[in-house]
């Protein structure tokens, strides 16, 4: 049977909003993003203690690959171990370094934090995603300097036409100081005409990021 690769769903989180598949889900007054993950959060109705742990890219992540995968349980929507992570950021995790960074300048006043030096890695990101939903399939995090749409398409192409995953949440992570970015896509393959949004390629990925509300 033939099968397409589509795009099935999209979350944004930028600018104090959520906007989920084109509709504003959540807006919120507190656009910082320590204050506006905690608001979107509560009002999204999520319960996940660990949320209240991770770093500020990580509760990014966090807030839209739950959107995506809400009621979408694993092994019957896509097998575990067939569902790719890949993401893309230009920062990595520079955020939390500096937090980790400030707390190790002064030799007199050593306070390192092992719950802040944990999420010096980029793709801690993923791992918080994965224990959430039991994922254990191919998982990447690439840092470019920009959104880059071509590229995305090619890497996540490559692994669904290998048959290396059936379905993948890809997309932009960014969080830098008070800046944040939010832009993950629910990829898939399908052999109905009228599953997902859009077909998935690089013009629809670049299209879908540069909408407004």
């Amino acid at each position: 049977m033939d099968t397409k690769n589509v795009i099935r769903e999209y979350c944004i989180i930028r600018n104090g909003e959520i906007i989920l598949n084109g509709n504003v889900l959540f807006k919120s007054a507190d656009i910082l993003p320590s204050l506006f993950f905690t608001d979107a959060y509560k009002n999204l109705g999520i319960n996940y203690s660990r949320f209240y742990k991770m770093d500020n890219l990580s509760k990014l992540g966090f807030l839209a690959s739950e959107l995506l995968l809400r009621g979408k349980t694993m092994g019957e929507f896509c097998k575990a171990d067939e569902m790719g992570l890949i993401f893309y950021n230009a920062a990595s995790s520079a955020d939390t370094d500096r937090v980790h960074q400030e707390s190790i300048n002064d030799r007199n006043a050593y306070f390192p934090s092992p719950s802040v030096f944990v999420y010096t890695l980029a793709n801690i990101v993923i791992g918080e995603i994965c224990i959430r939903h039991k994922i254990n399939g191919e998982s990447t995090f690439f840092i470019e300097k920009d959104f880059n749409p071509d590229g995305l398409f090619r890497y996540v192409n490559q692994l669904l036409e290998d048959h290396i995953v059936q379905c993948c949440l890809t997309g932009w992570i960014q969080l830098d100081g008070d800046h944040y970015e939010g832009m993950l896509y629910l990829i898939e393959k399908s052999t109905s005409d009228t599953d997902g949004i859009v077909i998935f390629d690089p013009e629809k990925l670049k299209d879908i990021y540069l909408q407004e509300a």
